[in-house]
């Protein structure tokens, strides 16, 4: 490296949490000039602290927070911070958060600049680049409203399928396909409630055949961009990437067509730092089609780093420090069409969440955790079983437990490393898609790589199926030794006796016989007012009424049993289990935040009303009863809002159906 003068970094705050703020702690610890580091982290989600060791670990208000400009900027003044990394997510690609940083706090936001941000973080503003470079994009319509004739009237023109979709979505969130003309209102609404402005486009769908293909770009301050090859994100689900690999599995003369493409519109904004250019591609048609640009460090970024050699987190900070392309050793340009030198990677995504149950959210605390590790295996998370913060999965952040990244010479010997690795994995305490990845990474058409945006989609009820067999055999050794089979995960508990408020007992404490004193016999009365949390005999709490000996007034406690014996999590085994063989029972059916109970003990309830409003995943879900009657019981809240896992009892009825229903 060059030693010409910089303007280093002195301190710097990773506004994020996860594996990725792990990821930035390390490397910023690796630079050659020391950091100052500051990380966040919310009461029970201090893990990614433990892993990355800042000096300054700041405990914030809520999981909102990280989302609070106004806050941020605050804290960022007060601490005398000059540079913030934003990870992704949250305000990774926010105009308004590196502008204000800047001209509020000065500090700089690690990317492209609140200029490139606007411009490319906006889908619209970004076709419009791509069709000023001469980069093919689908039709589109510039914009849809809650009035959907003239959207109609464009799906007709151009035909469907079409995408519906947020001008300002990400991760999967905003987009709906639509192949058939009735579902176009409603995957309208649904697309404008997913978007923070509510506004969304109508654009042509290019799904059957096409890849997901995307280019890494990296640029200066001089107005150089490079690219580090592209990775292919074809194996995903409802617009969620779930495994993905580099470099695409393509021609790569066309593969060149496209990295091509991406430099001509990044430098086209003289784009600085770090971004994704996204393009759907077939191979096929010998067609490719301009997407959007993720102007951010992308979820993905670990299998650039494999294939390239080059710490994309380090090259981030060191450029907003003014160092150029040239002084990092990027600066002589690999031919778009030219495949990197004997390197495929795959990352596999290991998230808590049941694909037997349509990906429901696995709520719980992660008491096993083991991938092993190796020659060509690489490991982001987390989670950290041996410290002081385990891993509790809740409804407020994403469910990505870790990524596995694995590389290798070759394309099959990295599918057979990928394969090896997932075998020897386990995950204990939530319910995790190890056994989707498994089958994925074992599929003949995976390892051909006849995977495009619909595969997964297509052949999930096989894939799955496919996965519990791997699975199956996998563990036949384990059964023979005694060792307990990850795949079955920990369940609730079903020893809970039911505890009702006005329940009471009357306790009498005799001494035992002994030698120094006599001490007479005292009764004491206990009621329950109210029961909180019932799952004894791990756990129980409880608001009661005390009475002495001495005292006939009854005195307010709050009650609370524990064990320190049980292995289940504390979310999970800390509530009443509902009996699906009871027709009595109404039973919360998939995991999330419980946000609010709308009935109360006596309560008379008719079909369908709602019960109760559950989040998961940033969306808000209503549970409504089965069928008519009278509440005889009701699960009572602790907290304002609380993280309730699948299967919970919520409401007991005289009589009635199994589950109740979102």
């Amino acid at each position: 490296m060059s030693s010409s003068p910089h303007s280093p970094i002195k301190r710097l705050l990773v506004a994020n949490r996860g594996e990725i703020a792990v990821r930035v702690l390390q490397s910023a610890r690796e630079l050659p000039n020391p950091i100052e580091l500051y990380a966040l982290y919310t009461s029970g989600d201090k893990s990614h602290c433990d892993l990355g060791r800042p000096q300054h670990a700041i405990e914030i208000p809520s999981a909102s927070s990280y989302l609070d400009i106004s806050y941020l900027v605050d804290l960022v003044k007060k601490n005398s911070i000059d540079a913030v990394h934003p990870g992704y997510g949250f305000l990774s690609e926010s105009a308004e958060f590196a502008h204000r940083m800047w001209h509020e706090a000065g500090s700089v936001v690690i990317g492209p600049g609140w200029e490139n941000l606007a411009r490319t973080g906006d889908k619209l503003q970004a076709k419009q680049l791509a069709q000023k470079c001469g980069v093919p994009t689908l039709d589109f319509m510039v914009e849809a409203t809650d009035d959907v004739d003239e959207a109609r009237a464009f799906a007709k023109k151009i035909g469907l399928p079409v995408m519906i979709k947020a001008v300002d979505g990400g991760g999967g969130r905003g987009i709906r396909l639509v192949r058939q003309e009735p579902d176009l209102e409603n995957s309208i609404q649904r697309a404008i409630g997913e978007s923070p402005s509510r506004s969304v486009f109508v654009e042509k769908a290019a799904v059957d055949g096409f890849h997901h293909v995307e280019v890494q770009i990296i640029g200066d301050r001089t107005g150089q961009v490079r690219h580090l090859w592209e990775r292919d994100c074809s194996a995903q689900r409802r617009f969620q990437k779930v495994v993905e690999c580099a470099p695409a599995l393509m021609d790569r003369s066309l593969i060149g067509e496209v990295i091509g493409a991406a430099l001509k519109m990044a430098g086209e904004v003289r784009y600085e730092s770090l971004g994704t250019f996204e393009f759907l591609v077939s191979e096929q048609r010998k067609e490719f089609y301009f997407l959007e640009v993720n102007a951010r460090l992308q979820v993905e970024h670990t299998i650039t780093e494999a294939i390239s050699g080059i710490d994309l987190v380090q090259t981030q900070l060191l450029l907003a420090q003014g160092w150029t392309l040239n002084e990092l050793g990027i600066g002589c340009q690999v031919q778009p069409d030219e495949p990197p030198p004997n390197a495929f990677s795959i990352q596999l995504r290991l998230c808590a969440e049941d694909p037997d149950n349509d990906f429901s959210l696995s709520i719980g605390k992660v008491t096993g955790f083991n991938v092993p590790s190796g020659h060509g295996i690489r490991l982001d998370t987390n989670v950290d079983i041996s410290g002081a913060s385990p891993l509790v999965v809740g409804s407020n952040f994403d469910n990505l437990l870790a990524k596995i990244i694995v590389t290798a010479p070759s394309w099959e010997a990295t599918v057979r490393k990928a394969q090896r690795v997932l075998a020897d994995s386990r995950v204990e305490g939530v319910t995790t898609n190890i056994n989707l990845l498994r089958a994925i990474v074992a599929r003949p058409d995976f390892m051909s790589g006849q995977v495009d945006t619909q595969w997964l989609g297509f052949n999930l009820d096989t894939i799955l199926q496919q996965g519990k067999q791997i699975t199956e055999k996998i563990f036949i050794p384990d059964r023979s030794l005694g060792v307990s089979n990850s795949a079955h995960q920990a369940a609730l508990p079903t020893s809970n006796p039911l505890f009702r408020k006005g329940d009471a007992w009357s306790i009498t404490l005799e001494p035992l016989p002994s030698d120094s004193q006599r001490l007479e016999k005292l009764t004491h009365h206990l009621s329950l007012s109210r029961v909180l949390r019932n799952e004894f005999p791990n756990s129980l709490t409880a608001e009661i009424e005390y009475t002495t000996p001495t005292s006939r007034t009854a005195i307010p406690y709050r009650m609370q049993l524990d064990t320190t014996t049980t292995t289940a999590s504390a979310l999970v085994s800390s509530h009443r289990r509902g009996d699906p063989r009871n027709p009595q029972h109404i039973v919360l059916p998939i995991s999330g935040r419980l946000i609010e109970m709308l009935v109360s003990d006596g309560d008379d309830v008719v079909k369908d009303q709602v019960l109760a409003f559950v989040k998961q995943m940033k969306m808000e879900l209503e549970v409504r009863s089965p069928r008519s009657g009278k509440v005889k019981w009701v699960y009572e809240m602790e907290e304002e809002e609380e993280d309730v896992a699948e299967g919970i009892l919520l409401v007991e009825l005289e009589g009635g159906e199994l589950r109740g229903k979102l």
